[in-house]
């Protein structure tokens, strides 16, 4: 069972949880693993960037304002001997994070590794106060974090990678004594580290990675992934009012609505869980009666061959235009190196025919570097003629297997969004036909998700408007 962060935003919040893994223990070995409380990672990095620029009164607002809040959820633990052993512990370790944190400040300097120290204690403070809390249910529970579970990487800080085998090895013979005595071993999330011990972390989505490579490693028979929602929607509700739970989706489809953002889910937890052909369940804290998401192998069967449609925001548009790329090898590959070499991420990409253009999906935030970054390396040569930027796009997401070899999916999507006389800029498709993206202006995104959504009765009533 994986905990995320809103789900463990308060003391109250974190006690709900407790409850809910004593419910289910009695029955099952259960591991379990949480993220930073509430907006805990955020806060973390605003800290290293307010030190890293010197700002020494507001680091100490922040610093204060994150030892309150830790310090408050103690109340979740109900035994008083437990609690003050918890709160020592806790209180050594925010002692630690103001150390680390004033010698970025002195330094003005904060290196990927010392950024992963700081992060890290967003979720060794809340793992801490979970295991208090269910010690105090009366529960034998073990505080772990995730290199002393066994989760080995390399030294990407950051975005670090495990060593598959050497963490599988771990995880089993630390993980499994533990299970076999009796006791649940409560996990950071997020967090491991490389062979030389020192501590990294698993990007964003790093809890749920977690979760699942714990979960493989074992091998457990499911995932539980407890947020905030009830599963995994046919759109984002605040868009479609009737949008619906999907019950059961592949692995696959969860991928690709992972990758375009779907609320839950981070793409890289189900490689692990897909190569053992662990079921993850989505689940909701906060309404644990509900059936929930299934990602299993195989989707459930439907009539409708699409089984979701998601809008990207913040996103932007750069067109790379010159009439000497026309037959030009490696025009392409230049472009998205001199990208790669700046730091940004290329979403999408699409070239037109005439080989003339190529024009590529970024995040907005982004837009600055990428058009200097080729501007200084590409524009004036013989290649380049102009880069063109766009701010006001988004990205629309249609994902499903059963897109795959269906004729007629892209002219029912594309006529529904002419229906309502929006205009798509650009189109890709993957040759899996998991998705069909396509970017529209910024105001016409919503109206492009709810037309779709329509088209193929995705709602809860299930009725298609024809």
């Amino acid at each position: 069972m994986k905990f995320g962060g809103s789900s463990l935003a308060s003391a109250d919040l974190i006690k709900h949880a407790a409850s809910i893994v004593k419910k289910h223990a009695a029955e099952n070995e259960i591991v379990v693993v949480c993220s930073a409380s509430g907006d805990t990672t955020d806060e973390l990095l605003s800290l290293v960037e307010t030190a890293r620029r010197g700002r020494s009164e507001e680091v100490e607002k922040r610093l204060s304002q994150l030892e309150q809040h830790h310090l408050n959820l103690l109340d979740a633990v109900a035994d008083d001997r437990v609690r003050e052993e918890t709160g020592e512990t806790l209180k050594q370790w925010l002692r630690e994070l103001r150390r680390a944190t004033l010698g970025i400040l002195y330094l003005r300097e904060a290196t990927p590794r010392s950024t992963d120290y700081v992060l890290s204690f967003g979720e060794k403070f809340s793992t801490l106060v979970m295991a208090g809390t269910l010690n105090s249910l009366g529960l034998k529970a073990q505080y772990l974090d995730g290199g002393e579970a066994g989760i080995v990487t390399d030294s990407n800080f950051g975005e670090a990678t495990p060593l598959t085998e050497v963490t599988r090895l771990n995880v089993k013979r630390r993980i499994g004594r533990m299970l076999d005595e009796g006791i649940i071993p409560v996990v950071t999330g997020f967090i491991a580290t490389n062979e030389e011990g020192v501590t990294t972390t698993l990007g964003r989505g790093g809890s749920d990675y977690t979760a699942t490579i714990l979960a493989s490693s074992l091998p457990a028979d499911e995932v539980w992934l407890w947020t905030d929602v009830d599963g995994l929607m046919t759109a984002n509700p605040k868009i479609v009012s009737d949008s619906a739970v999907l019950r059961t989706i592949s692995y696959n489809e969860a991928i690709e609505m992972a990758l375009f953002g779907a609320k839950g889910l981070h793409p890289r937890a189900l490689e692990p869980a897909m190569a053992a052909k662990i079921p993850v369940k989505i689940r909701n804290t906060f309404n644990p009666a509900a059936e929930g998401t299934l990602i299993t192998d195989f989707s459930e069967r439907s009539e409708k061959p699409v089984k979701a449609v998601l809008l990207v925001n913040n996103t932007a548009m750069l067109t790379v235009r010159g009439p000497s790329m026309v037959g030009e090898p490696g025009t392409a590959a230049k472009i998205l190196d001199t990208l790669y070499r700046a730091g940004v991420n290329v979403m999408m990409i699409s070239q037109s025919i005439s080989e003339s253009s190529i024009s590529l999906i970024i995040r907005r935030n982004h837009l600055n570097k990428a058009v200097t970054a080729i501007e200084k390396a590409l524009l004036g040569t013989k290649m380049v003629a102009a880069v063109e930027p766009e701010e006001d796009v988004v990205v629309v997401a249609v994902v499903g297997e059963g897109m795959k070899g269906t004729p007629g999916v892209a002219s029912r999507v594309f006529g529904a969004v002419a229906s309502r006389g929006i205009n798509i800029r650009m189109i890709a498709q993957g040759s899996s036909e998991l998705n069909i993206s396509f970017v529209v202006k910024e105001t016409d995104g919503v109206e492009a998700v709810k037309a779709i959504h329509g088209e193929y009765g995705l709602g809860k009533s299930g009725e298609l408007r024809r």
